[in-house]
């Protein structure tokens, strides 16, 4: 897999640049996750954590299905490695395979993107069980861009650490 990433615009309007920003991010991961096997998506960092790359996929996958999906769309469905709705056993990649990671994850991106397209505004709302409270799509979309931008640090560490790969 080869990505492309997009810098976000220098002037845009907040939609636009919320959406870019985030669509970078998501670049981020998957260009730290290019030419390398499934054994090295799984290597893990350090004991006693089980956190790779894989792993890193496959708890966006959680996160962009539960953000978007769940709260914003208000749909009832499970998570995918779960079912006591545990966002760190998506961690756990011990078994995983890219194919198995990447599908999940490119699908809720494409969920999540859709959700956003149809979305009459940033305002709309939805409600996140786990705060009690009502959340917008603005703050979701500025929640996940926080998410991945902490996990692609981890990550970058995590690719160093295989192959010696570092930089943006």
């Amino acid at each position: 897999m080869t990505t492309e990433r997009v810098g976000p615009p220098l002037r845009a309007g907040e939609r636009e640049t919320l959406r870019a920003f985030l669509d970078f991010h998501r670049a981020t991961l998957a260009m730290k996750c290019d030419g390398l096997s499934d054994e090295d998506l799984r290597r893990q960092s350090m004991p006693p954590s089980t956190l790779s790359l894989l792993g890193l996929v496959r708890h966006m996958a959680e996160v962009e299905r539960t953000w978007f999906r769940r709260v914003i769309n208000a749909e009832d469905i499970p998570f995918v490695w779960s079912d006591n709705r545990d966002f760190q056993a998506a961690y756990d990649a011990s078994v995983a395979t890219r194919s198995e990671a990447f599908d999940a994850w490119q699908a809720e991106v494409e969920h999540s993107r859709r959700i956003e397209q149809e979305a009459d505004s940033l305002d709309v709302t939805g409600h996140f069980p786990k705060w009690g409270e009502d959340v917008s799509l603005r703050l979701v979309m500025l929640h996940l861009i926080h998410e991945y931008a902490r996990h692609n640090g981890h990550a970058d560490f995590l690719r160093e650490g295989i192959d010696g790969t570092v930089g943006a």
